[in-house]
């Protein structure tokens, strides 16, 4: 006969499921992968049933501040596996409902284009301003989790948002333009229409594709609209007819799903800032596709 569960440990159990979405919502900004997250979650989870759970004053904070403390341990190491990751990492993508109010879930306070600036962020900086900026928390939360005195994490957030601020582009598109852009770029990449997609992209436009070395994908960024415009051309030649796009909504941000017949075969998430699309991001690698629906 098993032992009854303690009020205690009822109510720890209770509170834990309530902020998972917060949880995973928080780890997915530090790591920029669903399942990175959830390991991470589930881990603070294993350890709070191993401490004395009655001794905890403030539990939504103990669990905030662990789960971060395991998700910049994983960051960390992350930063050196992703040294030896094939081509390009780009995030993993979550397919999300076009109005943010309709859409519930991790990827709600983390749009694409911050994920992908993120990236550029050292762990430490990345973790102050995920923390502070994005989740609220609190200076002395930050230092806490940190391991480090609020005033460090200041200085940290403040690099963390004058770098994202220099990096971020400026979306002053309406949803109608963008729309209209998403679709124009859709149809002339499936046409190989070298001129359409002239006619979307910055000169300077930036495609970035990730396989993670398991598909096909180009190794390097692809810099330039004419450049990209004909890689993209070269790939509507090779699949023809089979090829297809549906739009959808990532991370709110405008995005394409690609599929190969009935086959998903890819997510491409568009930047677009003064009528043109400046990035291009293309994630192609199966393992970080389990969360758009094809």
């Amino acid at each position: 006969m098993s032992t009854p569960a303690l009020p205690g440990a009822e109510s720890a159990a209770e509170t834990f499921e309530n902020l998972r979405p917060r949880l995973i919502g928080v780890a997915y900004g530090l790591l920029g992968s669903v399942s990175d997250a959830e390991d991470v979650v589930q881990d603070a989870w294993i350890r709070l049933q191993g401490t004395d759970i009655d001794s905890i004053d403030d539990l939504t904070g103990w669990l905030v501040t662990t789960t971060s403390r395991l998700a910049l341990d994983v960051l960390r190491s992350a930063r050196v596996r992703r040294e030896s990751y094939v081509g390009p990492w780009l995030p993993e993508p979550v397919e999300t409902a076009p109005d943010p109010a309709d859409s519930v879930g991790l990827a709600d306070s983390v749009s694409w284009a911050m994920l992908v600036v993120l990236e550029t962020l050292s762990p430490a900086e990345r973790a102050a301003f995920v923390l502070h900026d994005l989740f609220g928390l609190s200076f002395d939360e930050v230092g806490t989790a940190l391991g480090r005195a609020p005033a460090a994490c200041r200085q940290l957030a403040s690099r963390a948002r004058s770098h994202v601020q220099e990096r971020r582009p400026r979306f002053d598109v309406d949803p109608s333009a963008h729309h209209d852009i998403v679709d124009a770029f859709a149809a002339a990449s499936m046409s190989g229409d070298l001129d359409g997609l002239l006619r979307v992209l910055a000169p300077d436009a930036v495609l970035t594709a990730d396989g993670g070395g398991i598909v096909q994908a180009a190794r390097h960024p692809i810099v330039g609209a004419a450049k990209i415009a004909a890689f993209l051309a070269g790939i509507s030649k090779r699949h023809g007819p089979e090829k297809a796009m549906r739009t959808t909504i990532v991370n709110h941000n405008p995005a394409l799903l690609v599929f190969l017949g009935d086959q998903l075969d890819g997510m491409v998430a568009l930047t677009i800032s003064d009528g043109l699309i400046v990035a291009i991001d293309y994630v192609r690698n199966p393992e970080k596709l389990t969360h758009v629906h094809g």
